[in-house]
């Protein structure tokens, strides 16, 4: 259509040209009746054509700036709704939940099954985590049985990432039709001393093994001339003794963090090491920052990653409260919204040395999703209800999300 408008109007302006030579040879030409009508024929038809071509012209930028801004509009539009951020949500309620019961599964420890410990509200089991953007693909035991047959799963961490394992192992389970097939491979009761615990579903010829790590480094002598307040050390430029287990694997996940605070280092007499040399004076985060960079690189050149997916499982938010934070104040329902002070700078550090990685790692970003959850900690409902609990989760609970995460990137 716009090449014939384009085209109408070459032909108007070529005829407007020639109409005004005819006209000017009218003038020199004798005025008879006949000559005098056609030249005002002449004269309408190029008036006529004149509008035509400026009308085309106009009509035809319009329709182009149009077009344009048309297309940048869904292009726009595309560009922000299309993005599917899976820790950007919220928490719905959803009546499938919970996916298991922990008193079923025998490798929940009792400490976190707050049913079985007495909490009586039950609607801190309901919860779904639901993105904004898109839907985490529901969680479908079958499939992800079949998806793991012949592979090793591997945690590493701290108690939280031994929460995590546990959730996962118990998940699994619900699809297992003969409970006796999975077993703990070393016939160890789930511990928080023990450092190696590995379930083996024998049906699908898998295992989902943890390894108890709370700094990823490895622990270090104590300088011979270290002041007397220095009782042990971390070796920030060197990974954990244990780690050379952790490489053949096929899904290895990672945290830590919670053991980096004053009074797990500090006041325990715990400081840190740099290429032999005692760093009293180094900060906490800096100490991260160090041991994550040392950790990037055993990845970058321990691990394949053709064959291993990588995550690394940021902060995990808790609600302690209280001037000395101390306090423990279990809701019954989320919060409907959170604080800035909820956000991590474990976790900050964690995305920006993956992000500079040059090996693909995913990042698992669970610091805003759990910060909404003051609902969901063990709180007094543990197997010692007089050492109150903000930091560990209730099973079923938070940490079954981060295993439906994990499992659509799967």
């Amino acid at each position: 259509m716009l090449h014939k408008v384009h085209w109408s109007s070459s032909l108007c302006f070529r005829t407007l040209i020639v109409t005004w030579v005819h006209f000017k040879r009218f003038l020199y030409r004798s005025f008879n009746r006949f000559n005098v009508v056609s030249s005002c024929l002449l004269i309408v038809l190029a008036i006529i054509c004149g509008y035509v071509y400026l009308y085309g012209a106009v009509s035809s930028a319009n329709l182009e700036e149009s077009t344009v801004s048309e297309e940048n509009t869904i292009s726009d539009v595309k560009e922000s709704n299309g993005v599917c951020d899976l820790y950007d949500g919220k928490w719905v309620l959803d009546e499938n939940y919970p996916l298991y019961t922990a008193s079923q599964c025998p490798f929940a420890e009792q400490s976190f099954n707050c049913l079985a410990n007495g909490r009586r509200d039950k609607e801190y089991l309901k919860w779904r985590w639901k993105p904004n953007n898109c839907e985490i693909v529901r969680f479908d035991v079958r499939v992800v049985l079949e998806k793991l047959r012949g592979k090793r799963a591997v945690f590493v961490g701290d108690s939280l990432s031994r929460t995590q394992w546990e959730s996962m192992i118990c998940l699994l389970m619900t699809g297992v039709d003969d409970k006796r097939s999975v077993y703990e491979m070393n016939g160890n009761k789930i511990s928080k001393q023990i450092r190696y615990l590995a379930v083996r579903f024998s049906s699908y010829n898998f295992t989902v093994e943890f390894y108890r790590s709370v700094f990823l480094m490895q622990i270090g002598s104590v300088p011979k001339r270290a002041p007397k307040r220095v009782r042990s050390t971390i070796k920030l430029d060197e990974l954990d003794g244990i780690s050379s287990k952790w490489i053949n694997s096929d899904i290895l996940v990672f945290n830590t963090g919670h053991w980096w605070n004053h009074a797990k280092l500090f006041e325990m007499g715990c400081y840190f090491k740099v290429g032999g040399r005692l760093k009293l004076g180094m900060s906490t985060m800096d100490a991260y920052t160090t041991a994550l960079r040392t950790w990037a690189s055993w990845v970058e050149n321990m691990v394949d990653t053709d064959r291993t997916r990588v995550f690394f499982r940021t902060f995990e938010g808790s609600h302690w409260s209280g001037q000395k934070g101390h306090t423990c104040k279990v809701t019954k329902t989320p919060l409907s919204r959170i604080k800035n002070e909820y956000r991590s700078p474990f976790s900050d550090i964690i995305k920006r040395v993956v992000n500079n990685m040059s090996v693909p790692v995913t990042t698992m970003h669970v610091t805003p999703m759990g910060s909404y959850r003051s609902d969901a900690h063990v709180g007094t409902w543990s197997d010692n209800p007089t050492v109150p609990d903000c930091s560990h989760w209730c099973l079923p609970g938070v940490p079954d999300a981060w295993n439906e995460i994990l499992f659509s990137y799967l």
